[in-house]
Order: structure tokens, then C-alpha cells, then sequence
């Protein structure tokens, strides 16, 4: 066991910390710990939107250059119930809120909601795509306990039941089948679009957890989430010197009032560390 201690660690943790941990040319895990256990899913399930438009792109239901109305206003998943809104955060996606009332390329906004986690720009890409694409995007990846379900804030939904759900081996799939699916033909997209998502995982900008926990200019395309008490984060991590894994790590607290955000960060950044210290052990 190349992780002697951590599980111990991590049962002293308040609230529930699961994990999945493979090399990419695996045909098993390195380390779990309860992988198969269900949490809100937060903006990990963007990942799952972003192949749903690829798919949609290729398959020419939709174009990269379309414009795209941007409006705040959106269908409950919850039949019957009235349209709803996303709440404009501070410092997050301010560029897609300043073209409130315009539009914007899809190409664009799918940038936006990987790059800056935009809960603006996901729930405009879902009303593009379709719920169904997402679920369709979470079979062919293999996920067997992950869904999305509604759009971000819709909080009627939400009171009936419909929510978002991950878990950290369907986080792994998936981000593992995009890794692969840029370097041969896989279930999820072309080559082509699977290296250009795998760019925007590269290039997004919330570093504060699994990035934290490699060297420096370290290469991982990777997508975190979180809401309070809610800090998950996948990502495939490229090391110079060793072969490719993937890495996923989701932790939801007993009480949201009790856990702090800065100390789950931490939390996976040292998961991620120790997970890249033993990179050559991996497999």
C-alpha cells in the first residue's frame, strides 16, 4: 500500500472524503476510498455539459459560432414550476453577466464555464444541449451512480427531489476517457474535441486544491466544484517523467456551518501531493 496512513487520516475527517486514484493505462485503481458513494455534484458536472456540446458540435446539431441569446431566466426540471434565475456572484464570471441582454458564441461560452466556472454560462449550454445529452455523456462514460439532473439554482427542482450527484470513480471515468479519447478513438468525442476540452481543463483558472499539490508549472487538466460544505476536484495530472494518472477527490462535510472551504483544499492538495510524490509507484 503506497498510501499506509492516509485512510486512517481521512477517518478522522468530519463528514465523508472519497477518492480514485489510476494511472491512465490501468486496467485498476492505485487507491479508493469509498468511490462509489453519491455527492452533490456542484460544478463537476460541467464536465459532463462541455462533452455534451462537443458531441453536439460534431455531430452538427449545433455550431461553434452560433449566438446565443444571454438571458438569466431558465425552464425548471421540475414540472409545472415557475422559470428561475442564477444568483451574479462576486468576482466569478463577469464577462459572460456584462453581455446580459446581448449574446454570445457557444464556443465562448463553454470556455467560460470551465475557465471561470460559470453558473451563467452552464445553464445557457444546457438549455442548448439538453439534459438528455448529459445523461447520454455520463453512460457512454461508463458513470453508475452520477447524474445531472437540473441546471444551476433551480431550486424548485431541487425541492422535488432532481438534483445533481457525482461520485469519484464517475469523476475518474470520465475525465479519464477524455485523456484517452485525445490520443485514439474512445465513447466520448473525436480526438480532435477531447485534446481541445482537455485545453480548457488545462487552461481553467481555480487552482486552490489538486493544483496546489503539484510542483509548479505541473501540467493537469483538471475541474473542481464546490458549494458550502462541497469541495470536489478531478483532473488528469501529465508529469514529465512518469506515465499519466487521474485523480479525483470529493469531500462533503457532516455540517455545512462547520467546514471550512480553505480546509478541504488543503485536504486534497495534500492528497494531491502525496499522490504525485509516488507518481513512479502508480499502477
Amino acid at each position: 500500500m503506497i498510501f499506509v496512513g492516509l485512510d486512517a487520516h481521512l477517518d478522522r475527517v468530519p463528514g465523508t472524503v472519497s477518492a480514485y486514484l489510476a494511472r491512465l493505462d490501468a486496467t485498476a485503481p492505485t487507491w479508493i476510498r469509498h468511490p462509489a458513494t453519491t455527492h452533490y455534484a456542484a460544478s463537476t458536472m460541467k464536465v459532463a455539459v462541455l462533452v455534451a456540446l462537443y458531441r453536439a458540435l460534431e455531430a452538427g446539431r449545433l455550431a461553434s459560432d452560433t449566438a446565443v441569446p444571454v438571458r438569466n431566466e431558465f425552464d425548471s426540471a421540475q414540472p409545472g414550476a415557475a422559470r428561475f434565475g442564477c444568483t451574479r456572484p462576486v468576482h466569478n464570471d463577469d464577462d459572460v453577466w456584462d453581455r446580459l441582454g446581448g449574446t454570445a458564441p457557444l464556443r465562448w461560452l463553454a470556455e467560460r464555464m470551465i475557465v471561470r466556472s460559470s453558473n451563467l454560462a452552464t445553464n445557457l449550454l444546457l438549455d442548448q444541449v439538453g439534459l438528455p445529452a448529459v445523461a447520454d455523456v455520463w453512460a457512454r462514460a461508463g458513470a453508475r451512480h452520477s447524474v445531472t439532473g437540473r441546471g444551476i439554482e433551480d431550486f424548485a427542482a431541487r425541492a422535488g427531489g432532481i438534483t445533481n450527484l457525482i461520485t469519484a470513480a464517475d469523476l475518474a471515468a470520465l475525465l479519464r476517457d477524455l485523456a484517452l479519447g485525445a490520443t485514439r478513438p474512445g465513447p466520448l468525442a473525436t480526438p480532435e474535441s477531447c485534446t481541445a476540452m482537455l485545453e480548457l481543463l488545462v487552461a481553467q483558472e481555480h487552482r486552490e486544491d489538486l493544483a496546489v499539490g503539484l510542483p509548479v508549472g505541473a501540467r493537469i487538466a483538471h475541474k473542481n466544484g464546490w458549494v458550502r460544505g462541497v469541495r470536489h476536484s478531478v483532473g488528469v495530472v501529465y508529469p514529465d517523467d512518469a506515465p499519466p494518472y487521474v485523480l479525483a477527490v470529493c469531500t462533503t462535510g457532516d455540517d455545512p456551518d462547520h467546514s471550512p472551504d480553505e480546509d478541504a483544499c488543503q485536504l486534497i492538495a495534500d492528497i494531491s501531493a502525496r499522490a504525485f510524490a509516488r507518481r513512479h509507484q502508480l499502477g
